[in-house]
């Protein structure tokens, strides 16, 4: 009887950390996600940027705010960083929300904010997935989403 209630704990155990890592994962790709399509916009790289944010190039307001923040915020030098807040810290169903990113690049060092719309799709069962909607242009340095 006693290890029939350890396999289960066992089995119950596995179960939370495999759904939890699934959830943590999805906040891992959506900081990569921002991450890629802020170096195409410092690279000048306004296709690559709307191949990243879905149904952009179909919508005209986010194909001119792509187009204005690649003129605006093309930069040379690798981008970092600075701070990132994702869309939400703990989803487990679908979720559409504003991910707020500061960054600069080694060459420019004055940070630029955005705000980025981000999409999270599926659930822990099915398997959360991410899409990026939208990029705002820069926002005064201590402003929020």
């Amino acid at each position: 009887m006693r290890y029939a209630v350890v396999g289960l704990a066992i089995v119950v155990f596995l179960g939370i950390s495999f759904l939890l890592a699934r959830v943590l994962s999805a906040d891992s790709r959506e900081q990569s996600d921002v991450a890629d399509l802020i170096r195409a916009q410092a690279r000048g790289d306004g296709d690559g940027m709307l191949r990243l944010l879905a149904g952009c190039s179909a919508d005209p307001r986010c194909a001119t705010r792509v187009r204005a923040n690649v003129k605006a915020l093309h930069r040379p030098g690798a981008v970092k960083l600075v701070r990132f807040d994702p869309s939400t810290s703990f989803a487990l169903s679908p979720h559409t929300g504003r991910a707020r990113v500061v960054w600069n690049t080694v060459d420019v060092h004055e940070p630029v904010v955005q705000c980025v719309i981000v999409q999270r799709t599926g659930t822990v069962l099915s398997g959360p997935g991410v899409r990026l909607r939208y990029v705002s242009g820069p926002r005064p340095g201590t402003s929020s989403c």
